[in-house]
């Protein structure tokens, strides 16, 4: 019996000096992100894109009566493994659309290998020489998409020689208890210049499930819209608007984080679904049907779906209105998700933003519907760009 009362009071002991160790959140090294890209439904003709083309998405939001090109701005795009085809499928993507020439520059954090994240890399990268050819675009690629890798090069986007103002990242996670200690590479990070850095991350394509670092209060979530342009044969005017109807893409990210406070600025937004925790997405953009050209899983033209298009987009489109801010010499938005939400609570909403009231993203009742204002599907909604670009060159902060 004594024998019996050691070996229990043993066990207690071991449980005891293990539980702080089992309550650690988890280690950086051992969570992964993945991509939310997905082949679109649409029939693939690998010699021809098809999809919403650039003209087209531009003529659909505005971005077309937007002069400014991102000149004078870094952008960084985040991916993990190396594209060794990049520069030469960006080049047969610029000249299908007859855009200018695009600078973009590759950075390797260690020593990323060919891995699986060519037609991801191939999206990010065309989707910023767009929308901001003009814009110095990095590429900043990861060893692996461990978080940790990761999130190393999201620092070293940020830092000199770098110097990015604005990082986009089209992956994530599915929301953890513990992410908070990550949200460090996220909040009040100034570039190698000391210049505010706004960060842009995809909400994810796995419907009501809202995925980090999209959760973080420090990073602007974005998910993701089906768009049905006005017309589809080609405008007689260049600068004319061609926006139809929005509706929720069923993949777009959303939710209520387990783990992250909800910032002051997103109540009252949110405060129908939760006054402490942050909700996700906080805008979105056109998630379905895009033309990519990727050669390195031997395809050439795919038209793909996801997050992951949103978050470039909108990057970008943050890029424009910093390259604007510093022509009237101001520095870079240093609180985008600030600025967004209260032009969301201002007179102005409606003429700023594309408010999307249809379609879920699940069956979980009304936190999975599109509805009126903001909601957990979209967000705020999409840009009305050639307006909200003004909002925020003028804001002060």
């Amino acid at each position: 019996m004594r024998n019996f009362s050691v070996l229990l009071i043993a066990m207690v002991a071991l449980v005891l000096a293990i539980a702080p160790l089992m309550a650690q959140a988890p280690d950086g090294t051992h969570i992964y992100f993945y991509p939310p890209i997905h082949i679109s439904n649409l029939p693939q003709d690998p010699a021809v894109p098809s999809g919403i083309l650039p003209a087209q998405f531009k003529a659909a939001y505005g971005f077309n009566r937007i002069p400014n090109q991102g000149q004078g701005q870094t952008i960084a795009v985040i991916d993990a493994y190396d594209d060794p085809n990049i520069e030469s499928d960006l080049e047969v993507y610029r000249a299908q659309f007859r855009l200018g020439p695009c600078n973009l520059h590759k950075v390797k954090v260690g020593n990323p290998m060919h891995g699986g994240w060519d037609l991801e890399t191939s999206l990010d990268v065309e989707q910023v020489c767009a929308l901001a050819p003009q814009a110095n675009i990095i590429l900043v690629e990861a060893e692996s998409q461990s978080a940790i890798d990761l999130l190393t090069a999201v620092q070293v986007a940020s830092s000199s020689p770098n110097n990015a103002t604005v990082i986009s990242m089209s992956f994530g996670s599915q929301d953890f208890i513990g992410e908070q200690q990550y949200d460090s590479y996220f909040c009040n990070v100034v570039n190698g210049n000391g210049q505010p850095v706004t960060f842009v991350a995809s909400s994810g394509d796995a419907g009501h499930n809202p995925e980090y670092p999209g959760t973080s209060p420090c990073v602007t979530a974005v998910g993701g819209t089906e768009l049905v342009l006005g017309q589809a044969a080609p405008l007689a005017n260049p600068l004319q608007l061609n926006y139809g109807s929005e509706s929720a893409w069923a993949g777009s990210g959303g939710g209520i984080s387990k783990g992250e406070s909800q910032p002051s600025w997103q109540n009252p937004a949110c405060a129908t679904w939760s006054t402490t925790n942050r909700c996700v997405p906080d805008i979105a953009s056109v998630a379905d049907h895009i033309p990519v050209y990727c050669t390195c899983n031997g395809s050439g033209w795919v038209t793909v779906s996801g997050t992951s298009i949103s978050s470039p987009d909108w990057a970008a489109f943050f890029t424009l209105v910093n390259s604007l801010r510093a022509g009237q010499g101001k520095g870079p938005l240093s609180q985008a998700s600030y600025d967004v939400y209260q032009i969301y609570y201002s007179g102005n909403y409606s003429n700023d933003f594309h408010d999307i009231t249809m379609g879920s993203n699940g069956t979980c009742g009304v936190q999975c519907n599109a509805g009126p204002a903001y909601d957990l599907v979209t967000g705020i909604g999409t840009y009305r760009a050639d307006v909200l670009v003004n909002a925020l060159v003028a804001d002060t902060n």
